[in-house]
């Protein structure tokens, strides 16, 4: 059975520069934020989401406007369970899908900002979490998205705290130096494989 190691951390930690290091050293990556966006591109799915909302969140292209939903549920916790009810079940089904592809690896990186969030964790074998200074995060976040900091308060505050995560995870990444991060990864994935051998 294939290891799924389960790659997680908040808003503006780096997992996608963590997970690039895997990608490089030959790693298969799923990244659950992306493949969600595939996922919530197909018509059964935009209208089960649509059903979720009183006002009209689908564009002129037939797609869902994700910027009036993320808005929309990031003040409403009620509603952003059920936009979560809808997405999680088909993107882990996407995952299982994705998984049967990966023939040759002897692990693969699930990449999921919601791990805890989502109790998905379950599903994992092993889990790493990504963290920085919630400075830090805020000014990457600020600078990548173009977002205000009350904006970013925002999201962390719908975000399980790092420390409440440490308490499940096996390996800790605190990414600030990315020379530092890279040799990180490097002992996670030899560890990882010694332990497979």
């Amino acid at each position: 059975m294939k290891r799924v190691i389960c790659l997680t951390g908040g808003i503006g930690s780096g997992k996608t520069t963590v997970s690039n290091f895997f990608k490089e050293a030959g790693i298969p990556v799923y990244i659950a934020d992306e493949r969600a966006k595939t996922v919530m591109d197909k018509p059964d799915i935009i209208s089960a989401v649509q059903q979720l909302f009183d006002e009209n969140v689908i564009l002129d292209n037939k797609l869902l406007n994700r910027q009036k939903i993320r808005e929309l549920v990031f003040v409403n916790s009620e509603l952003l369970g059920k936009l979560n009810a809808v997405v999680h079940p088909a993107v882990a089904l996407d995952f299982e899908n994705w998984l049967k592809q990966q023939t040759d690896a002897v692990f693969v990186i699930k990449e999921s900002a919601i791990l805890f969030e989502s109790h998905t964790e379950k599903n994992c074998d092993e889990i790493i979490l990504v963290t920085a200074p919630v400075d830090i995060r805020i000014e990457r976040v600020m600078n990548r998205d173009g977002v205000n900091r009350e904006n970013v308060q925002n999201i962390m505050i719908n975000q399980m705290d790092d420390r409440e995560k440490q308490k499940n995870c096996q390996y800790i990444i605190e990414n600030i130096d990315k020379n530092k991060t890279k040799l990180e990864v490097k002992k996670i994935i030899n560890n990882i494989l010694t332990k497979n051998k």
